[in-house]
């Protein structure tokens, strides 16, 4: 399994696992309880799943951590699930762009220059969801742009600006919840695009020297991880079946899947 992981990885040279054998406790001292969700990639499935486990109420605030497309197979319902389940419930659900959503709207805008690298990552997948085949990084440019304007007007009125506007961070006292990673030698507030959503060099080896906390996806874990300043849950849903939420409370972190 983990060589597979190593295949798949293709986007970025930052989706590899860190060192983690240095283990320093966290201190969790978020402004209220929530929960964060791991990678989803079409898991749809997935995510009804566990949703049922952790929100059966609807009562609790959720941080979806970004890449809900790509590679699975139902990215047209996982995306129609979200978009209305934050708009039903603004106060409560959060989604963050993840690089997969990035290079799907790069496609849309820019398929010619900009789309062969979304195809070649999981972009195929979304395409077959929305009921457009035999496109892949290999095809004509006449057959990219076709591609890129059937899956515009393919898409549910208001999902297109929805995904160009999610934010890139959020944060609860010292918790930051992020895509991919953070600079562990620059302030929350001013990081870089590029390493919240496609990872940076040093985040995985070296632990920030502050209190801060970042809880992240992208990068592929056999088990979800709760030291050195970060919290990681991307459990490769995709692939194993198993899509992680983090439970944060103060001093406490659980971790439930699917």
């Amino acid at each position: 399994m983990r060589k597979i992981f190593k295949l798949l990885q293709t986007e970025n040279p930052m989706k590899k696992r860190g060192n983690q054998s240095l283990h320093r406790p966290n201190v969790l001292q978020p402004d209220g309880q929530f929960f964060c969700i791991g990678d989803v990639h079409g898991r749809i499935d997935l995510v009804k799943d566990l949703l049922s486990r952790i929100d059966p109420n609807n009562d609790q605030r959720l941080v979806f951590l970004g890449d809900y497309v790509d590679r699975g197979p139902n990215t047209a319902e996982t995306l129609s699930f979200l978009f209305a389940l934050a708009h039903d419930r603004p106060d409560q659900v959060v989604c963050l762009k993840g690089n997969h959503e990035k290079m799907m709207c790069d496609f849309i805008d820019d398929p010619l220059d900009r789309g062969a690298r979304w195809l070649r990552n999981g972009g195929a997948a979304t395409l077959q969801s929305y009921g457009l085949g035999g496109i892949d990084e290999r095809s004509t440019p006449d057959q990219a742009l076709d591609a890129s304007e059937a899956l515009e007007h393919a898409m549910p009125k208001g999902l297109i600006e929805w995904l160009r506007g999610l934010p890139l961070t959020w944060n609860s006292g010292n918790i930051w919840c992020v895509h991919a990673s953070m600079d562990p030698d620059i302030d929350p507030r001013k990081q870089r695009s590029a390493s919240l959503m496609w990872g940076h060099p040093s985040f995985l080896t070296k632990s920030r020297q502050d209190d801060i906390c970042v809880v992240h996806g992208h990068t592929i874990v056999d088990e979800p991880i709760n030291s050195n300043g970060r919290i990681s849950i991307d459990t490769g849903a995709y692939l194993t079946g198993r899509l992680t939420a983090a439970h944060i409370t103060a001093e406490r972190c659980a971790f439930i899947s699917t």
